[in-house]
């Protein structure tokens, strides 16, 4: 055999060998999700399939935080067998776009690891602003509002306040639009310290009964230059 013909029986059994060696395909690496107001969880299911000749074992599944997880069906996958990876990212009290990844390694020597994209964009049930108001020590203990607005998509009917510290008092009012809210915050005095943690709870139709927190306080009196 001349050295030309061995070259092609030798591309031709690498490309047959390439061919026959395992690859797990995936339908999509990267999914965005958009979960309702108020939801628990973003789920994000990733499919592939076995489209290679020989079984793939799937070594390990990791993801990027500890707030999400992924659940694997069964580590291996026979040829044309199809099947899932479900990743979970707890919401909590994230909001905005939320980006984690999962790293799937298998014994594949042609795509060994695989990269899976979660993108979520978190609504916002309730805004406030400020989340802080404070006093100067022996300052008018003149009231202080926190504007509360309805994330968007969400439906707000009242709210309910409540203040960790009895020296400070609340009241809420209707805001200029559908979903504002003005949250009247005054204390009794200014002659000493007070720290008190505002507890906001909105009536909303984001189901659950989620509670948001803001915070008032009296600063401390100047001490003395010495």
């Amino acid at each position: 055999m001349n050295l030309p013909t061995k070259a092609l029986v030798g591309a031709l059994f690498l490309c047959i060998s390439t061919v026959a060696q395992a690859q797990l395909a995936w339908e999509k690496t990267e999914l965005e999700l958009n979960p309702p107001p108020g939801a628990d969880a973003a789920v994000a299911t990733f499919k592939y399939e076995n489209k290679g000749a020989k079984p793939i074992h799937i070594n390990s599944v990791r993801t990027s935080c500890g707030c999400t997880t992924a659940a694997l069906q069964k580590n291996d996958v026979a040829p044309g067998e199809k099947g899932e990876i479900v990743a979970t990212l707890k919401t909590g009290d994230r909001t905005g776009l939320q980006q984690k990844t999962v790293t799937v390694e298998t014994d594949d020597p042609q795509h060994p690891q695989t990269i899976l994209t979660l993108k979520a964009m978190i609504a916002q049930i309730l805004e406030l602003q400020p989340v802080f108001v404070s006093w100067q020590a022996n300052e008018d203990p003149k009231p202080k509002t926190i504007l509360a607005k309805a994330g968007k998509g969400v439906t707000i009917k009242n709210l309910e306040v409540t203040s960790s510290a009895p020296e400070f008092t609340t009241k809420v009012e209707s805001g200029s639009s559908v979903g504002e809210f003005r949250i009247i915050v005054q204390p009794r005095e200014t002659s000493h310290q007070i720290t008190a943690n505002l507890s906001i709870k909105p009536d909303s139709s984001a189901g659950a009964a989620k509670v948001f927190n803001a915070s008032a306080r009296v600063m401390p009196p100047a001490t003395a230059a010495q």
